[in-house]
């Protein structure tokens, strides 16, 4: 058996590594609220920097949401009604351009034709929007009922929580049917199951054929990036609106003049007035959407799009075009540009904490003149000196960033409760304001301890 005996060169060196150790956590110790006050710097620009990466990280994940809510790779079209108002005070200024100018609006054929013109297309889905009342069982309030296509879902990631969804049959002949948001089931549904029962939609009755899961949306995006609050909708097939509510690319000539006309749709009677013809209503649908098969190809799919549709509406830009990943992208690289100016402020604590250190450990030189100079008459070399000042700045400002971490997480977690910001930290965060918190201790700790190993013994040990 072959038994090793310990060099003793390495426990030389080990035990003279531990007493340096020794000496540096002594004097620490030895000067606690001095310490403590050394250590603040580091503590608050730690936990500045782990809030503000929080922020940001949180910020991130809101925005990568958000896209999954509008939908991944979408065009969204929709009438314009401030061009359409435009136009139509220009068409009154020059009748005699009235029928040249005269734009139908969006339409189904607008559909078509993108979907057979554009190749980079995977879906599109029209939409039709109407407020409605609705009543069940002698409850009654206002909701949206939506027409759409089963494209509509995919596009959005809207999944059934029960039911079905549209079959052929329904969507060619516009069946009564409807599938509803889980607000509405709550609301009208709140004890049964809705599949199979009926609900009055306007003076119509719509059979439940379906629920949506539940989607969470943020309000103050719905309207900016063009989507819906799924949750409180009632959607049904697109023909079922056009057929049996209302179709509003059949407007007459007698609309437009000024008189009041009825449509009629199987055994229900609509009533227009003038009035609301004149306000651009000629849009038969109220939105289409368009997703494309890649991200990188909506510039060029969007282009197309709005050649396509100024030269089917008659050179009238009565639509607007939205491109929702695009605008999220944009609001985050603001957020980036934020959170990177925030990091770089809170950053400056970090760097006022190594100053910090650095005066606080200078003074100490200075203080302890004659313990370094009995130190190094003893046999300690300079790099021992050195290394013990050097690890009194690393011990300070390793405990501080340790505190650091904590005040961060915590600070992290009182900013989203009291101000609904999104918080998310990392192990990087961590990862990073602790390695930073290391470094600086020993940058700023490094001029300190030169300074000390570079005295003269001699004069060391005369100093009063």
């Amino acid at each position: 058996m072959v038994t090793h005996t310990p060099d003793p060169m390495n426990q030389l060196v080990t035990k003279r590594y531990g007493h340096i150790l020794q000496i540096a956590l002594e004097a620490v110790f030895a000067n606690r609220f001095r310490s403590v006050l050394t250590a603040l710097g580091i503590i608050f620009g730690v936990s500045a920097v782990i809030a503000m990466l929080a922020i940001g990280t949180g910020a991130k994940q809101e925005i990568l949401e958000q896209i999954k809510q509008v939908g991944v790779n979408n065009i969204i079209i929709m009438p314009n009604s401030g061009k359409a108002n435009e136009n139509a005070t220009d068409e009154k200024q020059q009748s005699s351009k009235e029928k040249e100018t005269y734009s139908p609006g969006l339409t189904l054929n607008d559909v078509s034709a993108i979907m057979e013109v554009v190749p980079t297309i995977a879906s599109i889905s029209p939409e039709v929007i109407y407020e409605t009342d609705i009543l069940k069982d002698g409850v009654s309030s206002k909701a949206r009922l939506s027409g759409v296509t089963p494209d509509y879902f995919n596009i959005f990631s809207l999944k059934l929580g029960s039911g079905e969804m549209f079959n052929g049959e329904q969507l060619r002949q516009g069946k009564a049917v409807c599938i509803i948001g889980t607000s509405i089931k709550s609301r009208f549904f709140p004890k049964e199951d809705p599949y199979g029962k009926y609900i009055k939609c306007g003076n119509i009755w719509l059979k439940v054929i379906g629920v949506l899961e539940n989607h969470s949306v943020r309000k103050d995006i719905t309207e900016s990036m063009g989507i819906s609050d799924y949750n409180n909708f009632i959607y049904a097939p697109i023909q079922t609106i056009l057929l049996r509510y209302r179709d509003r690319s059949l407007i007459t000539a007698d609309m437009v003049g000024g008189s009041s006309s009825t449509q009629v749709f199987g055994d229900d009677v609509a009533i227009f007035s003038s009035s609301e013809s004149a306000e651009g209503t000629s849009n038969q649908l109220d939105k289409i959407i368009v997703q494309v098969k890649e991200s990188s190809q909506i510039p060029s799919t969007t282009a197309i799009i709005q050649r396509m549709l100024k030269r089917r509406h008659a050179g009238n830009e009565d639509y607007e075009i939205k491109v929702p990943e695009a605008l999220l992208k944009q609001e985050q690289r603001t957020k980036d540009i934020f959170n990177i100016v925030l990091g770089a402020i809170a950053s400056i604590s970090l760097i006022v904490g190594g100053i910090g250190i650095m005066n606080i450990m200078l003074a100490s030189v200075v203080e302890r003149t004659k313990e370094i100079g009995i130190r190094m008459a003893m046999g300690a070399t300079k790099k021992d000196i050195i290394l013990q000042f050097l690890t009194e700045a690393t011990i300070i400002s390793l405990t501080g960033g340790i505190i650091g971490i904590a005040l961060g997480i915590i600070l992290s977690k009182l900013i989203t409760q009291f101000t609904g910001i999104q918080t998310i930290v990392t192990l990087i965060s961590i990862a990073i304001s602790f390695g930073v918190s290391v470094a600086v201790g020993i940058t700023f700790g490094y001029m300190p301890a030169k300074k000390a190993s570079d005295q003269d013994p001699v004069t060391s040990l005369r100093y009063e």
